[in-house]
């Protein structure tokens, strides 16, 4: 079955995080992903980040659906491979490091050179120009320095990472979006583009709201824990076993909430009967709050919250999370038979396309498994030329082929 970018391919430089999201995204809608390695391959290969036997869970995850090419793009003829492989492509993703596309002569102005319709995306920490150019762009250098580690954790206490790497991810939900935005303006224009992204610049971005009341009434936000500046009640609450979170601004909800914990007298309260007034009389109400909520367990409130409908949720961990109703009838999961792992599942892609059906994922390529395959199928490069480009070290084929 066509999917809604079949037809299209990317060549992606991209490594570990940052660079490969994007095109892990962009190929579960149907994009051919075609990775470009170094003979050492992309630095996520490392297998002792997120070990599953001798490979990278990170790897399998970020690459699925993908192919394997390795070219060695500093010998002239690995580069003249790569251009031919531009010839026959829509898009280049790369999130090296500022100047390093032009010292291997594969920057925007050789790209548009040999393809004038060619998207060229540079996924970058801070920029390709100005102070922090070159400076170390890892996810929690980016999450610190953007400001979200001074709005994650608890008052009082050391700054607090984020739980998933965000910083990185950005760069491969806002490239995808940016490449789907510049395709759909080469069918208007029949121009390519060159487009660029800034982890730190998405970071801030994603600051959203907290943002805007910083530029314009220069408020400062503390970390709030699990609860939230402008809304109360909005926190975890610690149950008899665990915890649940309630999350009842509105007046229709605080009330149902009350009458879930039997305390009509919370919503006859004068300084409880509106948002506003909570906020304001959050010290003295959450404490009362905290005490109703750890007599009981967290299902004994989630059957009352329900009932009453209160906005509510266990605290769940992966475990619980991946069990839920939801994540099996939304087909939340995907699998797929590794060569030599067996069966792996992983998260899928969440926008289910009605033209489409279930998704179908293939497995996470091996170093090279492709070489041969690209150059016969879309080079039509003959076995001569194949084997004088083994021969030199331009290509390095470790597949099957």
């Amino acid at each position: 079955m066509s999917k809604s970018l079949t037809g299209v391919r990317i060549i992606e430089l991209g490594q570990i995080i940052a660079g490969t999201y994007g095109g892990q995204i962009l190929s579960d809608m149907g994009a051919e992903v075609i990775k470009v390695e170094s003979p050492k391959g992309d630095l996520g290969r490392n297998p002792s980040v997120a070990p599953l036997g001798e490979v990278s869970g990170l790897f399998l995850t970020f690459n699925r659906n993908k192919k394997s090419i390795v070219i060695d793009l500093k010998n002239p003829k690995g580069k003249e491979v790569f251009l031919d492989l531009v010839r026959n492509s829509d898009v280049v993703v790369d999130n090296f490091r500022p100047g390093v596309m032009k010292r291997l002569g594969i920057d925007y102005a050789v790209l548009f050179a040999t393809n004038p319709k060619i998207i060229h995306c540079s996924i970058t920490g801070f920029g390709s120009d100005g102070q922090y150019r070159d400076y170390p762009a890892l996810d929690i250098i980016i999450q610190a320095m953007s400001g979200h580690m001074a709005v994650t954790g608890e008052d009082g206490r050391p700054p607090v990472r984020l739980g998933i790497p965000l910083a990185d991810l950005s760069g491969g939900l806002f490239s995808s979006q940016g490449i789907l935005a510049a395709l759909y303006e080469r069918e208007k224009t029949g121009c390519g583009q060159h487009m660029e992204l800034s982890m730190f610049d998405a970071m801030l971005s994603l600051l959203t709201y907290m943002g805007t009341m910083w530029l314009n009434n220069g408020e400062l936000p503390k970390p709030p824990g699990s609860s939230h500046e402008y809304s109360v009640p909005w926190q975890a609450f610690k149950t008899l076993d665990s915890y649940v979170v309630v999350a009842a601004r509105e007046e229709v909800h605080w009330k149902n909430f009350c009458r879930s914990l039997e305390m009509p007298e919370l919503m006859e309260n004068s300084n409880f009967t509106t948002n506003f007034l909570r906020v304001k009389h959050r010290l003295v109400l959450v404490p009362i709050l905290e005490a109703a909520m750890a007599k009981q367990t967290t299902d004994f409130w989630m059957q009352k919250f329900r009932q009453e409908d209160v906005p509510a949720s266990p605290v769940n961990h992966l475990n619980q999370a991946f069990a839920e109703a939801p994540a099996i009838e939304n087909h939340a999961v995907l699998e797929y038979d590794h060569p030599n792992l067996g069966k792996i599942k992983m998260p899928a892609y969440p926008v289910k396309m009605g033209s489409q059906g279930n998704l179908i994922s293939t497995p996470a390529p091996e170093l090279g498994q492709h070489s041969i395959e690209i150059l016969k199928e879309i080079l039509s490069y003959s076995a001569e030329k194949i084997h004088d480009l083994q021969g030199i070290g331009a290509i390095i084929d470790k597949g099957a082929n």
